[in-house]
């Protein structure tokens, strides 16, 4: 993917940002390009190599992105119990930066909290927050609307969604 200076991207772990440069760098005796993306208060530094597709990608056009919203209310995915392998569950869905991977882990893991009894671990906690943070941060671009506005239709999507109980 090539990305110019200016450019909207998705970044897959902190979201919504703008490309604001494009340098090469040297790391490690190497010189590599490099894309700087603005994200929120932060700067990014994201290689421009062949795996920069798993880790920026252009915004979801706003009917596509419509459409994934709808996952929010499927019946959610079980997670695991023992928190090691739900870590993992929850890494690869995270890994390929998709709008579909974060919509289904913001339902699954949101499902997964309303059936716990106890507060979940801090790791599960983080995930969906960043998550939540993520999405809502591409959907008020997308959509051209208020966090606050997104935030609501996020929990009435999330509030419709069946939980499905394995034992």
């Amino acid at each position: 993917m090539n990305f110019h200076t200016g450019d909207t991207v998705m970044h897959w772990t902190y979201g919504i940002g703008q490309i604001v440069n494009l340098e090469e760098r040297d790391l490690s005796g190497s010189r590599t390009l490099y894309y700087a993306v603005q994200a929120r208060d932060l700067t990014v530094w994201v290689p421009a190599d062949g795996n920069v597709g798993s880790r920026l990608r252009t915004p979801t056009p706003k009917s596509r992105f419509k459409q994934l919203l709808t996952i929010l209310s499927d019946p959610s995915e079980p997670l695991p119990e023992d928190r090691l392998e739900r870590r993992t569950r929850l890494l690869e869905l995270l890994s390929d930066g998709r709008v579909e991977s974060l919509c289904r882990l913001i339902r699954d893991l949101s499902a997964y909290q309303k059936l716990k009894a106890k507060p979940m671990n801090d790791n599960d906690q983080m995930v969906l927050k960043q998550s939540r943070n993520t999405l809502l941060g591409e959907w008020e671009f997308v959509l051209s609307i208020s966090h606050a506005e997104a935030e609501h239709e996020l929990h009435h999507l999330l509030a419709s969604t069946p939980l499905e109980i394995h034992e």
